[in-house]
């Protein structure tokens, strides 16, 4: 073999060898949770996380970022490097509402972020202490008229924020709005009665509910629920031009890298498509189904303006 052979064939493996290197992922992916371990969004994220790192071969990390109505976590991802080993499991809290629910978020959430992927929806329900005399959405808007701003509502994300201030506005009732930085604490407090109802996830809830810590009254929908048909939506309970729900989808810096956007788009769409990953996931309460990056992407700007719409109407006061 002369020298300019033998120099052909390193260069042939050298390129081999660099091109194997190059190849996404080759190492660890965190996914950043902008809600606290046992929200509905870290819970369905961890699933998720599990799958990618079976098909992909490479360890999904969660890390929560909860506060700020999500944009820490958000933040964090807006700024990373946009080679795909840092993305958001977000929902509607962070991207559709906190612009619009705050004087500023620390990025632009049409310029600063690479849609991936739609993982589904998170429905939500309308919860009540079990010491309220109230069982229908009709009696808590009897009982709140009858005491006005004796009753409290709490919020655990931006979904519960806009939803409780939109049945206040659309029932002409006069409440008490108690935020709080995440669902679980919400909840705690819910059931030890320190606040009367409040709109959480199906996620979250549903586990107390079953157990009759606390008690449902309703799905934040105009429609009823594939998931509880049995639950009244808000309209069928008298609440006209109500519906509200929590999207959930996944995205990354801006500019983020192709290849990366590419491989995780079709593996999120295959978990989704996966029955036995579905069902696990439908009995947490979250209805899953996904689609291409470009129609996820033409939804998080739809869900922009929508939510700045549902805001203004229920005269939310921004913060």
């Amino acid at each position: 073999m002369n020298i300019k052979t033998f120099r052909c064939l390193l260069g042939a493996v050298a390129l081999a060898v660099a091109g194997t290197a190059a190849a996404w992922p080759d190492k660890p992916i965190t996914m950043v949770v902008p809600f606290p371990a046992g929200s509905g969004t870290d819970s369905v994220g961890r699933i998720f996380a599990r799958e990618i790192t079976s098909r992909l071969g490479q360890q999904v990390i969660v890390e929560n970022k909860p506060g700020g109505n999500g944009t820490i976590a958000a933040q964090q991802v807006a700024r990373s490097k946009p080679d795909g080993y840092t993305i958001l499991i977000s929902t509607n809290t962070p991207l559709s509402a906190a612009p619009w629910l705050q004087k500023s978020v620390p990025y632009d959430v049409l310029k600063d972020f690479t849609p991936i992927a739609r993982g589904g929806n998170l429905p939500f329900i309308l919860v009540a202490n079990m010491k309220q005399p109230f069982n229908s959405v009709q009696e808590l808007v009897k009982q709140a008229k009858a005491s006005p701003g004796k009753l409290t509502y709490a919020s655990g994300n931006s979904t519960g924020i806009v939803a409780g201030a939109t049945l206040s506005h659309a029932a002409g009732i006069e409440t008490l709005h108690v935020p709080y930085k995440g669902t679980p604490q919400a909840l705690t407090d819910l059931i030890g009665g320190q606040v009367d109802y409040m709109f959480t996830d199906l996620t979250s809830g549903m586990p107390f509910v079953q157990s009759k810590k606390i008690k449902a009254l309703a799905v934040s929908t105009a429609k009823p629920s594939v998931l509880l048909p049995d639950l009244p939506s808000m309209e069928a309970a008298g609440i006209d031009n109500f519906d509200i729900n929590s999207w959930n989808g996944f995205l990354g810096p801006a500019d983020m890298s192709e290849e990366a956007v590419t491989a995780l788009n079709k593996t999120i769409n295959d978990i989704v498509s996966d029955d036995k990953v579905k069902a696990e996931l439908a009995r947490l309460g979250f209805d899953a189904f996904s689609g291409t990056q470009q129609e996820f992407a033409s939804f998080v700007q739809e869900q922009y303006k929508l939510w700045g719409k549902l805001i203004k109407d229920a005269g939310i006061e921004v913060q």
